[in-house]
């Protein structure tokens, strides 16, 4: 009863009736025409909704925390004033280290081990051991917007507990030392979170060493510390 004034008509002229103009855009979803104000709408919702997956995608490998767990070189530099040609051994050491973001570029690192036995020579002649554990706390600046890799430096400063001494008859060295520490490396994503690290440190350790209760000089170890190793990001 109601369709006689529709009969006849086509997809086009339908299209004019309604008021959609000959240039809409049909619905991606359910194949309707659409003016171009609903459309332009429909088709940026549908690119938001990429854009996010893509953004999820990244996000695997963003976040506040960073954990790492490296294989540390150290190279002392043996520097000595006491004139006893002291030097320490070279090693490598296990090492953790915690990173906290508070921007996507600024960040705080923690790096920690367990206490460290070196060896103690004089002239190429061991005289004991001793323990040392140099925790150290840098500031430092992320490059964010490259492809594959993000480069870094920082400053700090390094605390070295000297402890567990077993030298020759009267000769000692002191406890603690505080000094600065640079630094620079690069991480590099591999997905999920997880990336690979290459890292190179700075750091200035000094000591004291006594003779039979007399200081005789000062040791500077000022090591650098080399290191590779796997993270997480989250």
């Amino acid at each position: 009863r109601h369709t006689a004034p529709y009969r006849g008509l086509t997809q086009r002229n339908i299209g004019q009736r309604v008021g959609v103009s000959n240039d809409s855009i049909v619905n991606p979803i359910d194949g309707v025409p659409m003016k171009r104000p609903l459309a332009a709408a429909v088709l940026a919702a549908v690119a938001t909704l990429g854009a996010v997956g893509t953004t999820s995608a990244l996000a695997e490998d963003t976040g506040d925390w960073l954990v790492r767990a490296r294989a540390l070189r150290l190279i002392s530099d043996n520097d000595d004033t006491t004139g006893l040609d002291l030097s320490v051994n070279n090693k490598w050491m296990p090492e953790v280290d915690i990173t906290y973001f508070f921007t996507p570029n600024w960040a705080t690192e923690l790096i920690l081990t367990v206490p460290q036995k070196h060896s103690l020579y004089t002239g190429g002649t061991k005289i004991g051991t001793f323990k040392q554990l140099p925790p150290t706390l840098s500031l430092q600046y992320h490059v964010t917007g490259l492809q594959g890799f993000r480069p870094y430096a920082g400053v700090g400063v390094n605390y070295t507990r000297i402890s567990n001494e077993d030298l020759a008859p009267g000769v000692n060295v002191g406890n603690s030392s505080f000094g600065p520490a640079v630094g620079f490396g690069v991480d590099v994503p591999v997905g999920g979170g997880w990336l690979l690290n290459l890292d190179a440190k700075k750091v200035w350790i000094d000591t004291d060493v006594e003779l039979n209760g007399n200081k005789v000089g000062t040791l500077n170890l000022d090591p650098w510390l080399l290191s590779v190793g796997v993270g997480y990001r989250f």
